[in-house]
C-alpha cells in the first residue's frame, strides 16, 4: 500500500513535468508514447516485482491475438484470452493468499489492462469489422479504422497515468491526448465568437487536480479514522446481532458502509487527478462556461450520497467500469443484458464468493426497482410535496439497498455472507422476486435495441 500511494504521487509529479516539458508543442508522439509507456513499465515493477510479469504477458499475448486474428472474431478472441488469463490469476490468488490478499496486488492493474483490451478489440471490431449503419452513435464515435502500432498499443495499456488504478479510457481519446488534439476536439464543440473570444481558449487543468487532491486529503483522514473503526465484520457478530433491534442493525449497517468508501474515494480520485495533471481528461465546456476535467473520472459523490435510485448509484460508482460493461457485454449482448452485464462484473472482480452473492442480489435489485420506477413514479409528480416526499424514500430505500447488496462485496466469504443474510432475514431478495413477480419487466432484446439504434442513426443523417 505505500508502494501504491508513493506511486501515484510520483506519478503525480511525472505528469505535471510531462504535461509542461513533454507537451504536443515540444515533443512529438513517439517521444510522448515512449515517456508514457517506460515509466508505466517502471511503475508496475517497482509496485509489484516479478509479479508485473503477468501484465506485460498479458499485453504481448493479445498483441498478437491483434495481429494474426480475422477482424470478426478479433473482439471475441481478445475477450476470452483476457478475461481467461484474469481469472487464472484470480484463481491462484484463493489458493496462495487464501482471502488475505491485499488490495493492492498485481490483479488491480491486470483487471485494468483486461478492460483495456477489450475495448480496443471491440472497438477494432467496429471500425474494421461492422457496417456504420450497425452501429450505435457512441459505437460509430469510438470506432477505430486501423490496428495501433506496438508503440501506440503498449502506450495505451502501460501508460503510468493509468498502469496502477486506471481508469480505462477510450483508445482514440488516448491517442487524441497523446497527439495533442485531445483538447482542441471538446473546445471545437462550442462557438467561441460567441462567446467573445477571438481564438480557442488554453484551459489548465491544475484547478481541477488540486480541487482532486483535497477530496483525495479528506478521504484520507476518513479511512484512517473511520474505517477501522466500524469494521463491516461487525454487523454479524452475535453479540451484536442478539442485542441490536433490527432497525437498529440497518442503521449501523449503513454505517459501516458508508466508512468502507473513503478508500475508493481516495485512490480513484487520486488516478482522476494524475491524469489531468498530464493534460488528459477534458470533457469538453458545461451550460455555465466552465472548464470540465471529468472525462476519465471514476465517481460522482454528490449523486453517490443522494442517488434515488438504485441505477442512478450504480452510474455514479465506478464510473469507467460502468461504461467498459456496456461497451463490451451490454450493447452487444442477444438477450438478457442487464444479467449477463452483472455477471461479467462478477467474474471481472475475482472469483470470491462474495462478489457473486453482491452481483446476482444486484441484478433482482436492479430489475425490481426498475419495476417500480417504470409502474409507480409517474403518480408522484403531480405536485412538489408528493415528489419530496417520493424521493426521501426512494433514497432511503436506494442506500439501504446498496448497502444490503455489497456487504458480500466485502466479506468475500459464504459463512459469513449466508450469517449476514440470515440476520436481516433476506429481506431485500424477498422484497424484490415480489415485485417481479407482481409488476414483470421484459428483457429489451438486441433486435429492439438495433432497430432503436438505426432510428437514432437516419435522425443524425437526416439532421
Amino acid at each position: 500500500q505505500i508502494n501504491f500511494v508513493a506511486c501515484q504521487l510520483f506519478a503525480l509529479l511525472a505528469a505535471f513535468w510531462f504535461r509542461i516539458y513533454l507537451s504536443p508543442s515540444h515533443a512529438s508522439s513517439a517521444v510522448r508514447h515512449a515517456f508514457a509507456t517506460l515509466f508505466g513499465i517502471y511503475f508496475a515493477v517497482f509496485c509489484f516485482g516479478w509479479y508485473s510479469i503477468h501484465l506485460f504477458v498479458l499485453v504481448m499475448m493479445n498483441y498478437g491475438i491483434m495481429n494474426m486474428a480475422s477482424i470478426p472474431n478479433i473482439h471475441r478472441y481478445s475477450f476470452v484470452v483476457a478475461m481467461g488469463y484474469l481469472t487464472l490469476c484470480h484463481i491462484s490468488r484463493i489458493y496462495i493468499f487464501h482471502y488475505g490478499i491485499l488490495t493492492t496486488d498485481f490483479s488491480g492493474p491486470l483487471m485494468i489492462i483486461t478492460q483495456k483490451i477489450t475495448t480496443l478489440a471491440c472497438q477494432l471490431h467496429d471500425g474494421i469489422g461492422r457496417q456504420a449503419e450497425e452501429l450505435t452513435a457512441e459505437q460509430n464515435r469510438l470506432a477505430v479504422k486501423s490496428k495501433p502500432s506496438l508503440l501506440e498499443y503498449l502506450s495505451y495499456l502501460l501508460n503510468f497515468m493509468s498502469i496502477i488504478a486506471g481508469p480505462c479510457s477510450n483508445y482514440k481519446d488516448y491517442i487524441a491526448f497523446i497527439e495533442g488534439r485531445h483538447v482542441h476536439m471538446k473546445l471545437l464543440e462550442v462557438n467561441w465568437k460567441q462567446k467573445g473570444y477571438d481564438r480557442l481558449p488554453d484551459p489548465s487543468p491544475t484547478g481541477a487536480v488540486m480541487y482532486k487532491l483535497c477530496i483525495t486529503l479528506v478521504s484520507l483522514i476518513l479511512f484512517l479514522t473511520l474505517t477501522k473503526n466500524f469494521p463491516m465484520a461487525y454487523i454479524i457478530d452475535n453479540e451484536f446481532l442478539d442485542k441490536t433491534p433490527f432497525l437498529s442493525r440497518l442503521g449501523y449497517l449503513y454505517v459501516v458502509t458508508q466508512a468502507a468508501k473513503p478508500k475508493y474515494y481516495f485512490a480513484w480520485t487520486l488516478a482522476d487527478a494524475v491524469n489531468n495533471a498530464a493534460g488528459y481528461g477534458f470533457s469538453g465546456v458545461d451550460e455555465k462556461g466552465t472548464f470540465r476535467w471529468d472525462l476519465l473520472s471514476n465517481l460522482n459523490i454528490w449523486n453517490i450520497e443522494t442517488a434515488t435510485s438504485f441505477k442512478m448509484y450504480i452510474e455514479n460508482w465506478n464510473i469507467q467500469t460502468a461504461a467498459w460493461l456496456k461497451r463490451v457485454c451490454y450493447d452487444r449482448a442477444p438477450w438478457y443484458p442487464t444479467a449477463l452485464t452483472f455477471i461479467l462484473s462478477a467474474l471481472w472482480h475475482g472469483i470470491y464468493p462474495g462478489y457473486y452473492f453482491t452481483f446476482l442480489t444486484g441484478i433482482l435489485i436492479t430489475l425490481a426497482a426498475r419495476a417500480i420506477r417504470n409502474n409507480c413514479r409517474q403518480y408522484f409528480l403531480s405536485s412538489v410535496p408528493l415528489k419530496i416526499a417520493y424521493d426521501v424514500v426512494t433514497w432511503a430505500v436506494t442506500q439501504l439497498a446498496v448497502c444490503y447488496t455489497v456487504a458480500p462485496f466485502v466479506m468475500l466469504a459464504v459463512e459469513p455472507t449466508i450469517k449476514f443474510y440470515k440476520s436481516v432475514y433476506f429481506h431485500m431478495h424477498i422484497l424484490s422476486i415480489l415485485v417481479l413477480l407482481l409488476l414483470p419487466v421484459r428483457p429489451q432484446t438486441h433486435s429492439v435495441r438495433r432497430a432503436q439504434n438505426q432510428a437514432m442513426l437516419n435522425s443524425i443523417k437526416n439532421k
